[in-house]
């Protein structure tokens, strides 16, 4: 795997997890707006934990991904996966 196709593999697993991500651990408001009932906003998002997080599991699954990517076993040229030779 080139460094481009393991960084782009890397954002897409981020923002995969951060949706995952965000609604753990989330309270709405406690009193809704007076006009529309609207309780908005979460109360404490707490993003930056969050982030953290996302970037740790993002990193850890990317290794996962990487080690079964560039695996000899898992290849089609050679491995199991392999087509027969004539």
């Amino acid at each position: 795997m080139g460094w481009l196709t393991g960084l782009l593999l890397y954002v897409v697993i981020w923002w995969v997890v951060l949706f995952a991500v965000l609604p753990i651990g989330t309270q709405p408001v406690a009193e809704p707006d007076a006009h529309t009932g609207w309780r908005g906003v979460p109360a404490q998002p707490r993003l930056g934990i969050k982030l953290m997080a996302t970037t740790l599991i993002a990193g850890l699954i990317w290794g996962g991904c990487y080690a079964v990517i560039s695996s000899p076993i898992l290849s089609f040229r050679s491995g199991v996966l392999a087509l027969p030779q004539d």
